[in-house]
């Protein structure tokens, strides 16, 4: 992780406007998530020659961190619209294999995760909570407009340790250090970021999503062989979920944060026009710098 100084981003990226009216023709809002898996936990590639492996798998945008989208079926208390940000989320089962990824991948690894090695929630460490940094692509392919998305940057992970009291884990400190630095505060709203919770975004978060995409984190354990014992009293599949505070669900739900570093827009809906739009964060100054390239 660069230990540069991240200056607070004053405007919306220059490309949001342009990549959220192209979602908007998304019957669902799909993306190709890419990470890097530690090759030494891979059984399948115990003689790979590079130390990380790719891995790739759909999830679901949630909209920008501290933007949540209206849902009227969301009964959680909703933070007042005191932050703006250019930051994707996605929700995921801290149970799945992204987690431990973006947490092995990041540059505090060999702390928080005891190095490359670490596999499975019992050797996870701290990616049981919040923190992460590793880095991740994730790619969208609008076809109604021929266009497709890529964003690079790192992941940070939200648990329930988020607001814990006092100053919290190493890996709190490094989601609230790294996003915080790119959360600006909406206009007319300087002197209210006191009444700004990270803590409620995350519930907010949980209430956003249908009862049966809660009850999946009341699911048996992901990947682990159904021959395998596990707590089939509290953990069962099909479930629907209408307690935002369930203790198990919430013990296993995570708010994955993308801390984009690069943007590409490849337009492709003309061969004799198509360009790609590179767009680079620059910390120093917290502006993007733009480049029209050839696709």
């Amino acid at each position: 992780m660069s230990t540069t100084t991240t200056k607070t981003p004053s405007n919306p990226a220059p490309w949001k406007s342009a990549f959220l009216s192209h979602l908007d023709k998304m019957d669902s809002p799909e993306f190709v998530l890419s990470t890097l898996h530690p090759a030494t936990t891979s059984t399948s590639s115990s003689s790979a020659p590079t130390p990380y492996l790719p891995r790739a798998r759909f999830c679901i945008f949630r909209g920008f961190w501290a933007e949540l989208p209206e849902n009227k079926h969301n009964t959680a208390p909703r933070n007042p619209h005191v932050y703006a940000s250019d930051l994707p989320t996605f929700t995921t089962d801290v149970r799945m294999l992204k987690v431990p990824e973006v947490f092995a991948t990041s540059s505090g690894a060999a702390t928080e995760t005891g190095g490359a090695s670490a596999q499975g929630p019992e050797e996870r460490g701290q990616s049981r909570g919040s923190g992460g940094g590793g880095p991740v692509e994730a790619v969208w392919w609008v076809k109604d407009v021929m266009t497709q998305w890529r964003v690079r940057g790192q992941a940070f992970v939200v648990g329930e340790d988020i607001d814990e009291d006092g100053a919290g884990t190493s890996g709190v400190r490094t989601v609230k250090s790294e996003v915080g630095a790119r959360m600006r505060v909406v206009e007319g709203m300087e002197g209210k970021e006191g009444e700004w919770s990270w803590g409620k975004e995350l519930t907010g978060h949980f209430g956003n999503i249908s009862p049966g995409m809660r009850g999946s984190f009341r699911a048996p354990p992901p990947g682990r062989p159904t021959s395998e014992a596990y707590d089939d009293q509290n953990l069962k599949p099909g479930m629907k979920v209408e307690d935002l505070h369930d203790s198990y669900a919430r013990r296993n739900f995570r708010v994955v944060i993308i801390e984009p570093e690069e943007v590409e827009q490849l337009d492709l809906s003309d061969p004799a026009t198509a360009r790609r739009q590179y767009y680079s964060f620059e910390k120093s100054t917290g502006n993007w710098k733009h480049e029209e390239l050839w696709p």
